[in-house]
């Protein structure tokens, strides 16, 4: 594309947000239903954990190979072969039955999210100068959280409507919708991002020109922030949270004199926190943007986490009704900065392979983080449990000011270190 062509970023952004967003609503409804449907999907109650991780670890595998491809060839062609093999596995949870076709389908999401997560940042850091990476990347966050929350809610009110072959099938529907939207409005963004460097990120001639190092034990810190959030909320906070609310207040709880069931209010409680991520990462990414440092913005963005979790481990009615938001608050930031981070500290044609790198340490530790929680309550309870999350946020909030101080102290413009 010639370097005077100027395209607008919603252009890309809305094509490739609505098609991540409606690829998740066939798996956001899974997580809801198939424990309650087993006997429609064919499966035994034994095997749901296995078939509800799978497509986790096989994204272990698949994550680095798409980066790899991304960085290679065609970036919008890749995103729509992946939304279409996304609509093919959720298909397969509609129109079959038994363990061994849904595993299929599940390994086969796995192939699909690698595709749709890891390509999706990939163009959207191709519209990014170094001056708004932070905005575009945290705008395009919400499409994950936005998917993720209405997934649950649609999953569960179609199944209630229409049964749960046809609530799988509508979800296949969709993220074949995702798909076409992206093969009509989506453009090729693999060769623009000079000039999308040029005409949107109004970086100064000077701070444009410099080359940078690249320091990696910055990039590894950048790892470390998104890897510790995936462990203390995906994988220890998700999973235990309901267990909590019933071991703080049993299995109904007045709030505002009315009576609640404990899992009406632990999914109210979750898609709370959802949404407050989905609002934490578009603001912390612009403001990282502004301060031309996101280190200072990921110091500001982890102590909310520190003292959530902190409050939660109290276990009162009002402390876990602060925590909660305040964790979310976390969540949000840590998973934009990350890959913003990600993509200053990596040159053009590498960010498919880093962003796969980073990806796979997130599904590493939000995949590990359930077996270990359930493994360390017998040794330190649950409230010990958001103890150690705590600890781990705090330990991430010291990596993280020093990084913003050793930064600080340099005066040029710019994110090197």
């Amino acid at each position: 594309m010639p370097e005077e062509t100027v395209i607008s970023p919603w252009r890309v952004l809305i094509p490739v947000g609505l098609g991540t967003s409606l690829s998740l609503i066939g798996d956001a409804s899974l997580y809801v239903v198939l424990p309650t449907h087993v006997t429609e999907a064919g499966v035994s109650l034994a095997s749901v954990g296995i078939l509800l991780s799978a497509n986790r670890f096989i994204r272990l595998l698949f994550n680095g190979p798409a980066g790899m491809a991304y960085d290679r060839w065609s970036r919008r062609y890749l995103f729509i072969a992946a939304l279409v093999i996304g609509a093919v596995s959720t298909a397969l949870y509609a129109l079959t039955q038994g363990f061994w076709p849904l595993l299929a389908g599940r390994l086969l999401w796995g192939l699909a999210w690698s595709g749709i997560w890891v390509g999706g940042n990939v163009i959207v850091l191709d519209l990014a100068g170094e001056n708004n990476r932070g905005r575009w990347v945290g705008l395009y966050q919400i499409s994950f959280f936005l998917g993720s929350s209405s997934g649950t809610m649609i999953g569960g009110l179609l199944t209630d409507w229409l049964g749960y072959h046809t609530a799988m099938g509508v979800g296949a529907s969709l993220t074949l919708l995702g798909a076409m939207i992206a093969l009509i409005f989506l453009p090729e963004t693999r060769h623009f991002r000079r000039a999308v460097s040029v005409n949107w990120s109004k970086v100064s001639p000077p701070a444009a020109n410099i080359v940078k190092p690249v320091n990696r034990s910055q990039l590894a810190s950048a790892f470390a922030l998104l890897g510790m959030s995936r462990l203390v909320v995906a994988g220890f906070l998700l999973s235990t949270f309901g267990l909590f609310l019933l071991e703080q207040f049993g299995d109904s709880i007045y709030v505002a004199g009315r009576l609640f069931g404990v899992a009406t209010l632990t999914g109210v409680g979750l898609g709370l926190t959802t949404l407050m991520a989905m609002a934490a990462a578009p603001v912390m990414g612009r403001l990282s943007d502004r301060l031309h440092n996101r280190w200072p913005v990921a110091v500001g963005g982890l102590a909310p986490g520190v003292a959530g979790f902190g409050l939660l481990a109290l276990g009162l009615p009002l402390t876990v009704l602060l925590g909660l938001p305040l964790t979310a608050i976390t969540s949000g930031s840590n998973q934009g900065l990350a890959t913003a981070l990600v993509g200053d500290l990596s040159e053009a044609k590498q960010h498919g392979r880093r962003l796969g790198m980073l990806f796979t340490t997130g599904d590493l530790a939000s995949a590990i983080g359930p077996p270990l929680a359930y493994g360390l309550i017998p040794l330190f309870g649950l409230s010990g449990i958001y103890l150690l999350s705590a600890g781990l946020y705090a330990l991430m909030f010291w990596v993280a000011w020093q990084w913003a101080v050793r930064l600080g102290k340099k005066k040029r413009y710019g994110y090197e270190g």
